[in-house]
């Protein structure tokens, strides 16, 4: 399972879904479960912004390492 969200991954509300996951699911997962979210910083200008979020390329780069189990 993949949990994207735009908040930082720390103490996110990705992290308790994907605890939650791991909980109900462990022994029918086939890999960890992975996330993807904003940088462990706080939030940042909207300069920046497209910086901070999750991009295509990081959500593919974690269903990458999520097939390689």
């Amino acid at each position: 399972a993949i949990v994207v969200h735009e908040a930082p991954l720390t103490l996110g509300l990705g992290a308790e879904i994907a605890a939650r996951i791991t909980e109900e699911s462990f022994y029918s997962l086939e890999s960890p479960v992975l996330r993807v979210g904003g940088f462990d910083t706080p939030y940042p200008p909207s300069r920046i912004e497209e910086e901070y979020l999750p991009d295509l390329d990081r959500v593919l780069d974690a269903v990458d390492r999520s097939l390689a189990y």
